[in-house]
């Protein structure tokens, strides 16, 4: 069989998507080789292709800091409890905004809407949690943004154009009222956009850290992220011009320059460490995800 011979444009396609995915792998595999590689290599640049001087310090420094444990187990309980939340405001909001005949719809539309481009403030939002007896709560970092409107605006699409309205009257035919209709009919049928808004809303609360700087003033309240750019700042500052302005002995430069040393090293065990609990969860869930993501795109 003859070989096709490829074009102009095949080539500099492949070439584009090859460049792509590179352009997309490698700040992840740096992130590892840089984690695994003397901190002093790393600082001056002569980590690119490999790891140089493997060790696994950064690592043992970060989790030597107690803290990180239980900033762990917060991040943890804020991620699931908030999805959940989530989940169980988004799904139902928009499983009733999909019916076509509902009283009012514009106008509860339209009212979520509004929040996606006017809110209250970082002020007023402080002070209504205060009132709320929510400051210094591990609750504010659950209950606060209860529902993206985008993700509700996207699961309302999935239920309008993914599931057939003849599905639905042949559940009210056999006698099923709405809720019946929704934990029997829908909620089964949505499973691909129930896991993309839940793996969106998940994605949100382990990356969080404002939330909790704004609110939580209990260091054992803290999730990870906040407890990890604690840890990044403190190495950062080992070098401190005004220290350095007073008489610093040899042994005290030396210990500093060596903190701020490994201080670029942890970036990227701390990003790892973040990132690899959600990087071992998508493979799940990945089948639901793709299709879900198809939603809204243009069918025959």
């Amino acid at each position: 069989m003859k070989k096709k011979k490829l074009s102009m444009f095949d080539i500099c396609n492949y070439s584009f998507m090859v460049l792509l995915l590179f352009i997309t792998i490698y700040p992840l595999y740096f992130t590892v080789i840089a984690s695994l590689s003397d901190p002093k290599a790393v600082a001056t640049g002569q980590v690119l292709w490999r790891p140089v001087g493997f060790t696994l310090e950064s690592y043992r420094q970060v989790f030597d800091y107690k803290p990180i444990w239980n900033g762990y187990a917060n991040t943890i309980f804020y991620t699931v409890a908030g999805t959940l939340f989530n989940l169980l405001l988004t799904i139902p909001a928009a499983y009733t905004l999909s019916k076509k005949y509902l009283p009012g719809k514009n106008i509860l539309t339209g009212f979520f809407m509004i929040t996606m481009y006017f809110s209250g403030g970082m002020v007023p939002t402080y002070l209504l949690v205060k009132n709320l007896g929510l400051v210094n709560s591990r609750w504010a970092l659950v209950i606060l943004g209860g529902i993206s409107v985008y993700n509700l605006i996207v699961t309302k699409t999935f239920f309008s154009t993914s599931i057939s309205e003849s599905l639905y009257e042949a559940s009210r035919i056999d006698g099923a009222g709405e809720i019946r209709t929704f934990l029997s009919v829908a909620l089964p049928l949505a499973k691909p956009i129930v896991a993309v808004i839940a793996l969106y809303y998940a994605v949100g609360h382990w990356n969080d850290y404002f939330t909790a700087l704004l609110y939580v003033n209990d260091k054992t309240k803290v999730p990870l992220q906040t407890v990890l750019r604690e840890i990044l700042i403190q190495n950062q500052n080992a070098l401190d011009p005004e220290k350095m302005k007073r008489t610093m002995t040899e042994g005290e430069l030396i210990d500093s320059a060596k903190r701020v040393y490994t201080a670029y090293a942890m970036k990227y065990s701390m990003v790892f460490i973040a990132s690899a609990p959600l990087l071992v969860v998508y493979p799940f869930i990945q089948k639901y995800f793709v299709k879900g993501v198809m939603i809204g795109a243009v069918k025959e």
